[in-house]
């Protein structure tokens, strides 16, 4: 039994490998995310549309195709390796939407735990600190402050319409009185892809509410609106 649970082992080592060597986007040999893949990630930022009280936000990329599959590898398929190549992008999005601050407050939206606690990370948060790495490489003064919790366990948001998002977030969010961003600077809010605006539109009105300007939101990628139903 033993030697049964080493090969085991060995066998899942071994895929491991072989997955990380395939890229995430398009499944062509050679390393995590191809050349081609990597400039479909990092083709913003861009403005995205404007969403009912959601901040200003930046974007990286659309949700659609390889970007989307590189972010469900990241998210959902263990692959935590990945955010080095989304961070790129991340990057450029919240120099965006700070582009003169000195300094910069990233606030990434908090995750359920249930599913930080599945994935063993927390996706989210991962991104901004990659992301402040590369700011940082560059001169900008940039902290990550995780100054939002959830003050009740909201439903996934997946397979959820527009409406039900928006009231399954309503007041989910409060600050954490001892991690507020500092006054001076800008403040940026971080998510990994947006939707209908609620997350950051919550996010920004609990900060709003513990006195917190928010500047601005960047994220990896913005999916196209999302119809009732």
């Amino acid at each position: 039994m033993a030697i049964l649970s080493v090969l085991s082992g060995w066998a899942a080592a071994l895929g491991d490998l072989v997955l990380e060597q395939r890229c995430a986007g398009c499944g062509s040999a050679g390393a995590p995310v191809c050349a081609a893949c990597a400039d479909v990630i990092g083709r913003g930022p861009w403005r995205c549309r404007s969403r009912r009280g959601c901040p200003p936000a930046w974007a990286a990329a659309p949700y659609a195709g390889r970007c989307r599959a590189v972010l469900l590898a990241f998210k959902n398929g263990g692959r935590r390796a990945l955010a080095e190549w989304l961070a790129d992008g991340l990057a450029e999005a919240v120099r965006a939407a700070a582009p003169a601050a000195e300094q910069i407050s990233l606030v990434p939206v908090p995750g359920r735990a249930s599913a930080v606690r599945k994935r063993g990370y927390d996706p989210v948060r991962t991104l901004g600190e990659a992301a402040a790495v590369r700011l940082r490489a560059r001169g900008v003064a940039v902290r990550v402050v995780p100054g939002l919790r959830l003050a009740r366990t909201p439903r996934d948001q997946v397979g959820l319409d527009a409406a039900q998002r928006w009231a399954n977030l309503a007041g989910a969010m409060r600050v954490r009185r001892r991690g507020l961003p500092p006054d001076r600077g800008a403040t940026v809010v971080v998510d990994d892809v947006l939707t209908t605006g609620a997350t950051l539109a919550e996010a920004a009105r609990a900060l709003g509410a513990a006195g917190v300007r928010v500047d601005g939101a960047a994220v990896v990628a913005e999916r196209g609106p999302l119809e009732a139903g």
